[in-house]
């Protein structure tokens, strides 16, 4: 088992979320998966918007809240992005997120995850985000020494 690291930002802006966020998808290789914490409203949605832009996505990133999932066309990637916050019981979501889990073409990027840890891999990259006022916030990425590549100051 790989040891941990944690890296930690602050972000000034939305922009600079999207930024960093960007950062982070471009270099995506596929079969990571991604959890995603923070408040209502604390800029995890944002954050899957950089993903996809940093990996070349042109599709329009929206919060899959009501839907639960989304999927978003990257090159030869899909970034599959989940939101369980409306969920009691994952139910079918829970094979349907287990099915993607396989596929070394999707990155995996799961909002309010804690219904499904059972069904998350060990090795994935945990980020926090912390509203510290309107626009400013303080990311924090756990993360296992395998998936350093994804960090603009781990490689």
């Amino acid at each position: 088992m790989s040891t941990e690291q944690i890296w930690q930002t602050e972000s000034f802006s939305l922009d600079a979320t999207l930024t960093l966020a960007g950062q982070v998808g471009s270099r995506l290789r596929g079969g990571e998966v991604i959890v995603l914490t923070s408040d209502l409203g604390g800029g995890k949605t944002s954050f899957v918007r950089g993903l996809a832009a940093g990996m070349a996505s042109h599709d329009l990133v929206h919060s899959p809240s009501f839907t639960l999932s989304n999927q978003y066309k990257a090159g030869d990637l899909t970034l599959c992005h989940f939101d369980f916050y409306r969920l009691n019981d994952p139910g079918i979501m829970r094979n349907e997120l287990a099915e993607v889990l396989k596929d070394s073409q999707a990155v995996v990027a799961v909002e309010w995850a804690d219904i499904v840890a059972d069904v998350l891999p060990t090795d994935h990259v945990l980020v926090r985000i912390q509203p510290t006022g309107d626009t400013s916030r303080t990311v924090t990425f756990e993360f296992p020494d395998n998936l350093n590549y994804l960090f603009p100051t781990n490689t």
